[in-house]
């Protein structure tokens, strides 16, 4: 059943954008601007609050306009093709347009970033930014994520008169400080580069309204959360917070218990399983033809996302497909922004049909209409193995997963796999067999070497006249941003229910 309307907390009611809300109990921190803060008090529980599975209610889903936004964001909504909501935005949004603390889940692809990206832009509709001083926040774990939700809440922030903004490494330090200097509504930040930011007094998040965490629980798995704390504690302890994550569990449980104040649980759909229209496979392959039944998949018609456990294990991928006759692209950590840029937009627009990535990447695709996931390598837990399937079957399509596995290690991927809450079909599958045909698409590859472009030289740049570098002159750069940062658009035109694949 549809969960009761959320009620306010004790007697006062929560003003909407520009007014703040009500004052946390006493012991919290001031809200006054520029003055020192302490860090929001430790509550004694560490447990998650009860989670409630919303449920769409008998009459069906509300309209967007039902939920209450404003008329900017309904006609910019039907402006860019969004006809009705997803389930998480029709349970979420009713919650924190009233300004309370939310903890939402939801499958990868459900719509998260519309359920948060919306309800921040119309608390903070009619405001106006301060230099320095965003209003708003959102803190992702990876470069490519920052910057597609800014690409998928920008037309929204402009029908507000809103700006919105990305605050990511691997990218100029110093041109970010000049946007906060314009004045920021809206900022999408990770963790590293935020605080380079707050530590060089470019950033002041003393006036910040709303937080947003997405994806807290990967931010917990790559070591993020003592940063995440630090700059919560920067933030004014009577800020509306919420936290989306496709897995809510005890890695977070201390950072809400800290930092939200009486949250209203919402979510949508069970913590473990798939999604109805995502298909779920083990391929048993033997060690010795793995390489070949590989090759033959990745030939395969459609967009196609391989997951390797190592960095070192793409790039050996992509040269062995490469060599026979596939063209495919490598996505890891420790690749150049641009090369990572690149990687993601030629698979976006077609020109690569293939990405091999890791498990790090694996959060940072939403590309629209990838057919096919192929765990290489097993995943390591079934967090993993959900967040990587998560790259198919979005915004309502279908989609297939396969998981390859070898003799030595089927019983750990049983394991795995129950533990994820799915039941995948088991197949034996050699190259070339009719099976691993009828399960992936698979075919015979061209076998002729798909030689890489060379980038085009760069030409130097200058301003006015061009001067002989000094010998032992350092080349100027930015502040790198830890272990954060990106760029990258994705997602493709088509609009399906309430949300594109490139904003989830």
């Amino acid at each position: 059943m549809a969960p009761q309307p959320a009620r306010s907390s004790g007697s006062t009611t929560r003003a909407r954008s520009g007014q703040g809300r009500p004052r946390r109990p006493s012991g919290g921190r001031s809200r006054a601007h520029g003055s020192s803060r302490t860090a929001a008090p430790v509550r004694p529980s560490t447990t998650m609050p009860v989670e409630e599975l919303w449920a769409a209610p008998a009459s069906g889903l509300p309209t967007f306009a039902e939920l209450g936004l404003p008329e900017a964001v309904l006609r910019t909504l039907d402006a860019e093709g969004f006809t009705a909501p997803f389930p998480i935005q029709a349970a979420t949004l009713p919650v924190t347009l009233a300004g309370r603390d939310l903890l939402g889940r939801g499958q990868t692809g459900s719509g998260k970033t519309l359920a948060f990206g919306l309800a921040l832009l119309s608390r903070l509709a009619g405001g106006r930014a301060v230099a320095r001083r965003p209003r708003g926040l959102v803190l992702v774990p990876t470069r490519e994520l920052a910057q597609q939700v800014v690409d998928a809440l920008d037309p929204f922030a402009r029908a507000l008169g809103l700006r919105a903004a990305a605050v990511v490494g691997g990218l100029s330090f110093n041109r970010q400080a000049d946007a906060l200097a314009r004045g920021v509504d809206l900022l999408v930040a990770t963790p590293g580069r935020l605080t380079d930011h707050t530590n060089q007094r470019t950033a002041d998040l003393s006036g910040i309204e709303v937080t947003a965490i997405d994806e807290a629980d990967r931010m917990a798995d790559m070591g993020f959360l003592p940063q995440v704390r630090a700059i919560l504690d920067l933030t004014p302890a009577d800020g509306q917070r919420l936290l989306f994550s496709a897995t809510l569990d005890g890695d977070v449980a201390a950072l809400v218990s800290r930092y939200l104040h009486d949250p209203v649980t919402r979510a949508v759909a069970s913590a473990t399983g798939a999604v109805d229209t995502m298909d779920h496979h083990l391929l048993l392959v033997d060690s010795v033809t793995k390489a070949r039944v590989v090759a033959e998949i990745a030939a395969r018609d459609g967009r196609t996302i391989l997951f390797a456990r190592t960095k070192h294990g793409v790039d050996r991928w992509v040269r062995n497909l490469r060599r026979d006759g596939v063209s495919a692209a490598g996505l890891h950590g420790g690749k150049s922004q641009n090369q990572r840029n690149r990687a993601i937009a030629d698979f976006k627009e077609g020109r690569t049909p293939v990405l091999v990535a890791t498990d790090v990447a694996a959060r940072g695709i939403h590309v629209d209409d990838v057919s096919l996931v192929v765990h290489i390598d097993p995943p390591g837990d079934p967090k993993d193995y959900l967040h990587r399937a998560g790259r198919t079957a979005r915004g309502g399509e279908s989609g297939t997963v396969v998981t390859l596995v070898t003799p030595e290690e089927r019983r750990d991927v049983d394991t795995l796999t129950r533990q994820a809450g799915v039941r995948p079909t088991v197949h034996d599958a050699a190259p070339g067999s009719a099976t691993l045909q009828r399960v992936t698409g698979a075919r015979e590859p061209s076998g002729i070497a798909v030689v890489e472009p060379r980038p085009a030289p760069q030409q130097p740049r200058g301003q006015g006249r061009r001067s002989r570098p000094r010998q032992g002159a350092g080349a100027p750069g930015g502040t790198q941003g830890g272990r954060s940062g990106a760029r990258g658009r994705s997602g493709g035109a088509r609009r399906s229910g309430g949300n594109r694949s490139s904003a989830a």
